[in-house]
């Protein structure tokens, strides 16, 4: 897919680019975000930011580094990561909460659909929290967020050889938990997660 004219840097600076930014991938940054949170509130907020990140940073977008699908979902990727620090962190729940925005009724469906939708994405997720952090990265990023390797290299900031070997690593690992717990693992783990090509460049 194409990015839009200009790409992300001209879309920073042009309300109707940028409309056009975000329609062509705020679908698949809920979906993203579905992924990795079960709560419809956290969803339509973390899904906010990543857009306002992309504000904040359009500047450091280059196309010679890769896509502009791939260095989206670099962006998405330090937005969940960086939730997960901030909820690591937060001892108070009510604190956590009061800062949400109201959602309609409607909203609420609609994330909830999206959610149950992700659901064994996100049960994937979670099957891969044995593996270290680099290869899960890239194994999540091919295997269930269907960016080619190419894309989750440049996410990640490395190498696509570094990426094929960590994809690799991550793949057999999982096949190997999946046997020595006697196909426990595949129920929890889709297919497409232990087995592929590694996808395309």
């Amino acid at each position: 897919m194409d990015g839009i004219r200009g790409g992300p840097r001209a879309a920073a600076r042009d309300p109707q680019l940028f409309e056009e930014f975000y329609r062509r991938h705020v679908d698949a940054m809920t979906s993203f975000v579905a992924r990795r949170v079960a709560d419809p509130h956290t969803t339509a907020d973390l899904t906010a930011e990543i857009f306002l990140a992309v504000l904040d940073s359009a500047q450091t977008y280059r196309a010679s580094r890769g896509s502009e699908r791939a260095w989206l979902y670099g962006i998405a990727r330090n937005v969940v990561a960086g939730e997960r620090r901030r909820v690591a962190r937060e001892t108070d729940r009510d604190r956590r909460i009061s800062g949400r925005r109201l959602l309609e009724p409607d909203d609420i469906a609609r994330l909830e659909d999206k959610l149950d939708a992700e659901s064994p994405g996100r049960r994937a997720l979670s099957a891969l929290e044995r593996l270290p952090a680099g290869e899960r990265a890239v194994l999540e990023l091919v295997a269930v967020d269907e960016l080619t390797v190419g894309e989750a290299a440049t996410a990640l900031g490395i190498s696509q050889v570094a990426a094929r070997v960590r994809l690799h690593r991550a793949r057999k690992s999982l096949r190997e938990q999946a046997e020595s717990l006697g196909g426990e693992l595949s129920g929890s783990c889709p297919p497409y997660v232990t087995e592929g090509t590694g996808g395309a460049i």
